[in-house]
């Protein structure tokens, strides 16, 4: 009766794998920890303490990045946490980590925690997190760390993808800082409400001594227990603004500013920096001193709080006023919390969604460009990594596949051209020259050079229907990545996405493309092997139907044309490589 609600694992990663036909292999750098929640770990609901679980998180994945580092490492920033579930008293935690890839002096560490109850043999999945760790400096600076070669498919993936979060992560603040120019959000005003509570209310301040306990061999004190710590003043300023208990559901990417050591004092200040319909997002500030030295600045973490009544349901929370002692600080905070409730949503739709479950046509915007790019990569690269696929037809090593998964078909043309990778990637990233050897591509206009790498276009697609049916556009998001390191392919990926100045016209039927792309090894220096792969739509399906029916060869004819066009430009100076930064006007559409 008590799991009724909670998502059950039926299976675990091992059996998945079996099931693909892919050999068991155990990561070298994989740590597992498995712990009984005892009274002592709980809070007054009898429920693990978010705080002990960061604090076991933590250690797990440090033990794990050390594997494979073979020397002391430190936390350095955690990527947002959703906590889907909560984890009674008697209940076991299991907690997987292991590193998914190494850069030159920093690595991903993913940790997974699952939950298990020993009287009904139920798992359920409580939270994912990705963790940054870096090598202790030593005498002559950061530990050159060496790569990481994934083994499994499942490996492959999360090597692929963590090159994309890193690239998230280091642009993070500056999606920030681009939210809170917005003249919308510069606008925002304070709610004045009847009962609002003073933000001043919520503050908490508190201190702790970092005693060797709380710290690791080299003396340096746990990321886990900073953050156990931080989590702890977070809860009581939320109890103060709803009297009441509240859950904590999610904590914001962070990233530690500095270093804590055993004889540290540790200041920690919480306050409640807006609150919603439904949650509150308290801010939490660490800082160190020892003696009579000046604060230093360890970390700033943005937590989201909810309060639930008996059925589990979210109950409505007081209006917050800020603070009025601290004047612009306040609003800042206020302010600050309604762009990273946004941020929130924003990743939460785009990128935590299952891919069956990828929305379609997100509202494309500068806010939050970075998750949907992000989430055209990895689309595209999960798809290409699926080892399932069938062998449709071929004709003159041009081959089609079909791929069939929840309903959902997806196709891959595969075949190899007498161009350098490189060359193939700089034409094929030039979508605007499609419409010159894909007959399916009646006209590509660009809209917008978003940057170097991303590209909104809008493509318009002739009629199938013999009886003069109505042709069709589509808003495409085209996201390319060059290789991160030797091994890795050229990606160019696409999907659809909406803009406001490019609504559905008369005459057009919009269409939806989920995802699609390419995929650009190189075989030599001079031959790539390119694979170009579709994620079926109802609007995409007709173009490729009879050709997977055996009815026709088209695929075959058109990608015979596409690589003579490779061929024709192979030494031709690169045609627009760098499109020039600006926007069509809509009437040109």
């Amino acid at each position: 009766g008590i799991l009724a609600n909670k998502e059950r694992h039926a299976s675990t990663e091992d059996k998945q794998l079996a099931e693909e036909g892919e050999e068991v292999f155990r990561n070298l750098t994989e740590v597992k920890k498995s712990q009984i929640v005892m009274p002592c770990h709980a809070n007054h609901r009898q429920e693990l303490s978010v705080g002990q679980l960061l604090k076991w998180m933590d250690s797990t994945a440090c033990l794990s990045a050390e594997r494979h580092a073979g020397c002391p490492c430190v936390t350095a920033s955690v990527d947002d946490i959703h906590f889907e579930h909560t984890i009674g008293v008697g209940q076991v935690v299991n907690i997987k980590a292991k590193v998914n890839r190494a850069f030159n002096t920093s690595m991903e560490v993913g940790i997974v925690v699952n939950c298990e109850d020993l009287f009904s043999d139920s798992h359920w999945r409580v939270c994912q997190a990705f963790a940054t760790f870096v090598t202790q400096r030593t005498m002559g600076g950061k530990v050159q760390l060496r790569p990481l070669v994934p083994r499994t498919q499942a490996e492959q993936v999360e090597h692929s993808l963590a090159a994309e979060r890193r690239r998230m992560r280091l642009v993070h603040a500056d999606i920030m800082k681009d939210l809170l120019t917005n003249r919308a959000f510069q606008q925002v005003e304070v709610q004045e409400a009847e009962k609002a509570v003073p933000a001043e209310r919520t503050q908490v301040e508190s201190v702790e001594l970092v005693l060797p306990p709380h710290a690791n061999h080299q003396v340096n004190t746990f990321g886990g227990q900073i953050m156990a710590w931080m989590e702890n003043v977070a809860t009581i300023a939320a109890s103060r603004l709803c009297n009441a208990h509240p859950t904590l559901r999610s904590i914001d990417m962070f990233h530690f500013r500095g270093p804590s050591q055993v004889g540290d004092r540790l200041v920690l200040k919480a306050i409640v920096n807006n609150a919603f319909k439904n949650s509150m997002e308290v801010g939490v500030c660490a800082e160190a001193y020892q003696g009579e030295e000046p604060l230093r600045h360890i970390n700033s973490a943005f937590m989201t709080f909810e309060v639930c009544d008996r059925d589990g349901k979210p109950c409505t929370l007081p209006k917050i006023q800020p603070e009025p002692l601290y004047g612009p600080p306040g609003r800042r905070r206020y302010q600050e919390a309604i762009a990273r409730k946004k941020i929130r949503l924003d990743r939460k739709y785009i990128i935590s969604c299952k891919q069956t479950e990828v929305p379609l046509s997100v509202p494309w915007d500068l806010s939050n460009q970075v998750y949907l790019s992000y989430n055209n990569v990895s689309a595209l690269k999960m798809l290409a990594t699926r080892n399932n696929w069938v062998l449709n037809s071929e004709k003159n090593k041009v081959s089609l596949y079909t791929l069939e998964q929840k309903q959902v078909l997806s196709f891959k043309i595969e075949f190899e051209a007498d161009v350098p990778a490189e060359r193939a990637f700089m034409v094929l990233s030039d979508l605007s020259k499609r419409v010159e050897w894909d007959p399916n591509y009646e006209r590509c206009e660009l809209i917008r050079r978003v940057d170097d790498d991303d590209f909104l276009y809008r493509v318009v697609t002739p009629s199938i229907s013999n009886q003069g049916g109505m042709v069709q556009d589509f808003i495409l998001l085209a996201s390319r990545r060059p290789p991160c390191d030797s091994g890795d392919p050229y990606v160019i990926a696409l999907r659809s996405v909406t803009l406001p100045t490019h609504p559905p016209t008369e005459g057009y039927n919009r269409g939806e493309v989920l995802c699609a792309g390419f995929s650009i090894m190189e075989v030599s220096n001079t031959v790539s092997k390119i694979s170009y792969f579709n994620q079926a739509s109802p609007e995409v399906l007709p173009y490729i139907s009879t050709d997977i029916a055996g009815l026709s060869s088209s695929f075959y004819s058109t990608f015979c044309t596409c690589s003579t066009f490779l061929q024709d430009n192979r030494d031709n100076p690169t045609p627009k490589d760098q499109p020039p930064s600006s926007t069509l006007n809509s009437t040109l559409l």
